[in-house]
């Protein structure tokens, strides 16, 4: 169980970890410092997303996107991780990462999968199109008494 003053103290790092400070130098030599927010979209086991990842090179940085279904979560507060699972070359490759890690400078949710595990290990295993998962509807809500689904009013 968390002490309600451990979760005040994870929740000020969580916010401090939202932004990050960048600097950038011009053609004439001058520094500029400019300050860029984190945009983290919400996601879930099964979805298929992109991390950009913030990469150091000497002094110049530059982003990598990693993309692939995300197949665990574990953690909370400020440890959260969630591992990335993508085929290289008929390889297959996991990678963990940290949600509140500043090296992630944006989390893109490309597709949403319907599943009903909170750990997709099983998928390891499997082989080329045994890999795909089912999308996930969005907006859809079941009518009450019966088994049909009604699609939302949307306000034009």
């Amino acid at each position: 169980m968390k002490n309600r003053y451990l979760d005040l103290i994870e929740k000020n790092q969580i916010a401090s970890v939202t932004t990050y400070k960048l600097k950038e130098k011009e053609k004439d030599g001058t520094e500029t410092e400019k300050e860029i927010k984190r945009e983290l979209d919400s996601f879930q086991i099964g979805d298929t997303i992109e991390v950009h990842q913030r990469i150091l090179e000497g002094s110049k940085e530059r982003i990598q996107i990693y993309s692939g279904v995300v197949i665990a979560r574990r953690g909370a507060g400020t440890r959260e991780m969630f591992t990335v699972r993508r085929i290289v070359q008929g390889e297959g490759v996991e990678r963990t990462f940290p949600v509140h890690s500043p090296k992630i400078a944006r989390l893109v949710v490309k597709r949403t999968g319907k599943v009903r595990r909170a750990k997709l290990y099983y998928l390891r295993d499997r082989v080329g199109k045994a890999t795909r998962l089912r999308d996930r509807k969005k907006g859809v809500i079941e009518m009450e008494g019966s088994g049909k689904e009604k699609e939302p009013a949307t306000a034009e």
